[in-house]
């Protein structure tokens, strides 16, 4: 009967943890207000420090460890960020009066920027073969009606984007237009018939997956295709988020996404590949895991969740792809030279060269 009244308290307890989490997220929406009319940014890093900081002291002198203070407070100032982001995007109704067409909004990352469109107050209409969404106009296939919308963004796989992006310029739309591929040197000649047809055009290439709920830190790509108030017109809808933005050419982006993108999933299902094949049990290698080896599997692991055609994709219809590949071998051998070879100076000059440059990354990408 105690254990029973013990754990009702605890019950209590969880149950008002959750009513000040959400008076916590309630006041976040009234801050992202005042921050607007103040035209301050959503984002102070100063700020949350400092009630990162204040948390760890009164977590020591309530007798708790100052790790589990900020451990609990780190997913609330993301969850009051978030919810800030959103109500200053919707404040700002950039999308008012206008229309938006999602050709593919059915998809993953379709259906985000239909609700990201949708609230920034576009009126959005769905085009995918897949059915209707709640809430949406929606056609089954995009060429069938006008195409009167102020936006249409292409959110359609990557080897279906170049021919439907060629489509699209036989008819000449009015509107901004652009596709969201992680790809661009496959797009090239959809991109430029567009371009010859007069078309309001540039690419995005949005740096995040589509459980995304906060934009601080990620980052989109903008293409320049030589339409200057393209690039302008797509980098404003995201000007009231925290999203970094970046412009860039065509190559350009291809050439850096293929290391950016293939090599780090090249190396992680080489990974996999490397562990499937050895011979050893899963259950086995738990038991003899290492903060490195956990880690590195927590990667990989998400990466072997992901759409095989997809990353199929994106190793082998990049122009560039094939560099980041081969230098993936030639460290692999270089290492495994260095290793058989018993060159301990030559293995610590790949080490420090190796921190040396993360250590100047992550300077780069400190904030503020």
């Amino acid at each position: 009967m105690k254990l029973d009244t013990l754990r009702e308290q605890l019950n209590a307890l969880d149950r008002e943890l959750l009513e000040l989490a959400a008076r916590r997220q309630a006041l976040a929406t009234e801050i992202a207000r005042v921050k607007g009319e103040l035209g301050l940014p959503t984002r102070d890093f100063g700020r949350e420090r400092e009630v990162l900081m204040r948390a760890r002291a009164h977590a020591t002198e309530l007798g708790l460890p100052p790790g589990l203070a900020e451990a609990l407070l780190r997913p609330m100032i993301h969850a009051s960020l978030a919810t800030q982001e959103q109500a200053r995007v919707s404040a700002q109704a950039h999308g008012t009066g206008q229309r938006a067409l999602v050709i593919g909004g059915r998809g993953k990352m379709g259906r985000w920027f239909v609700e990201f469109l949708s609230s920034q107050g576009f009126g959005v209409e769905i085009a995918d073969p897949a059915g209707p969404a709640e809430g949406y106009a929606h056609r089954c296939d995009w060429q069938q009606g006008a195409l009167d919308h102020d936006l249409i963004v292409l959110a359609t796989p990557l080897g279906t984007t170049a021919g439907v992006l060629e489509s699209l310029a036989q008819r000449r739309p009015t509107g901004l237009v652009f596709d969201i591929g992680s790809l661009k040197t496959p797009l090239r000649a959809g991109l430029q018939a567009l371009v010859a047809a007069g078309a309001r055009v540039t690419s995005l290439h949005p740096m995040f997956g589509p459980d995304t709920d906060m934009l601080s830190g990620r980052h989109v790509v903008f293409i320049d295709l030589g339409h200057t108030q393209a690039v302008a017109d797509a980098r404003a809808l995201f000007a009231h988020t925290m999203a970094e933005q970046v412009v860039t050419s065509l190559d350009e982006h291809d050439r850096l996404i293929a290391y950016v993108l293939g090599l780090s999933h090249a190396l992680n299902i080489a990974f996999f590949t490397a562990l499937a094949e050895s011979g050893e049990a899963a259950p086995h290698l738990a038991r003899l895991s290492s903060t490195t080896f956990d880690a590195q599997l927590d990667v990989a692991s998400r990466v072997a969740a992901e759409s095989p055609a997809l990353y199929f994709e994106i190793q082998s219809l990049n122009a560039y792809g094939d560099d980041s590949l081969r230098a993936l071998e030639a460290a692999v051998a270089r290492l495994r030279r260095i290793v058989s070879g018993h060159n301990e100076s030559e293995f610590t000059s790949l080490m420090t060269r190796g921190k040396s440059y993360l250590d100047g990354r992550t300077a780069m990408r400190a904030p503020g």
